[in-house]
């Protein structure tokens, strides 16, 4: 979908220029580019040729070539989920290790994808079994292994690290949530302005995670408010990409700057232990929600 162009001196462009006022933080602040990107792309598009060999071969060859073309195939899917199961354990501070080391199974799929392909009448084992170690060992050397250890959960109890990690799992649905509202808007500035108040979401989901004793203070905010804040999102999302109406933007940006406040604010009142803050920060946000039309229980 096309987005709208927003530089720097565009008419709607809310950051101030140098000097006029503080801009807002990057919406890419503490975010790292994704690891599954060109080399993963390219593992799907490698097992194609053994599906375009497949017609030339004998019927097992055929057979064999587009066994191969799967099992390659299953292996780039693996490597990828195991890449994006990896930077999410990478970026939060207290993790568990993933249940399924899906990296190392694409290692030794693409050693038996590439086995498969290496049979041919009369050539006997050695060649598969050479593509196999070498397939498997480079696969292994480009994209290494699965973490294979919790991580920062030492002397934190297990129960409650998990009820951590459901919450924040359940706060990242609906920031995904979000995130996919907004852009079907089509605006970018929109999209930069959520990925903010994203950002500052993340940065009290690492300080629950930190120290989880902060998840019952902090529970209202991933749930119901996050909660609201993707309800208020899909609303005005389908409402502003068919009418444009500037009244409804005007009040959805001033509602993403009131809870982008409001989440650093509460991250601030964790790290502090501040209780009496924490209930002010509250009362406001659940007001701020209400005047959306928003009523959180």
């Amino acid at each position: 979908m096309a987005q709208r162009y927003g530089g720097r001196y565009s008419p709607e462009n809310a950051r101030p220029p140098e000097g006029e006022g503080t801009a807002p933080q990057s919406p890419f602040h503490g975010r790292r580019p994704s690891r599954a990107g060109g080399r993963v792309n390219a593992l799907f598009l490698a097992p194609l040729i053994f599906a375009v060999l497949a017609f030339t071969r004998s019927p097992t060859g055929l057979a064999l070539s587009l066994a191969a073309c799967a099992t390659l195939l299953a292996a780039a899917w693996l490597t990828r989920e195991g890449l994006l199961a990896e930077d999410a354990y990478e970026a939060r501070t207290v993790a568990r290790r993933p249940a399924l080391p899906r990296k190392m199974i694409g290692s030794v799929l693409t050693g038996l994808g590439l086995a498969l392909g290496g049979v041919h009448p009369g050539g006997g084992l050695l060649p598969p079994l050479i593509f196999a170690l070498l397939g498997a060992g480079l696969h292994f050397a480009a994209f290494g292994p699965d973490p294979l250890s919790d991580k920062g959960a030492e002397g934190i109890d297990r129960a409650e690290t998990d009820r951590v990690a459901r919450a924040v799992d359940g706060a990242e649905a609906y920031l995904s949530a979000m995130d996919a509202a907004i852009r079907r808007t089509g605006d970018r500035r929109l999209t930069d302005h959520v990925a903010r108040f994203s950002a500052a979401a993340r940065e009290m989901f690492r300080t629950i995670e930190a120290d989880p004793a902060d998840l019952a203070a902090a529970r209202r905010y991933l749930g119901v408010y996050l909660m609201g804040a993707r309800d208020a999102t899909e609303s005005f999302a389908t409402i502003y990409a068919r009418h444009r109406d500037p009244a409804a933007r005007e009040s959805y940006e001033a509602l993403l700057s009131d809870l982008e406040t409001n989440f650093r604010a509460q991250t601030r009142a964790l790290l502090t232990n501040d209780k009496t803050n924490l209930d002010i920060q509250i009362d406001v946000l659940r007001e701020r929600l209400q005047q959306e039309g928003v009523r959180p229980g």
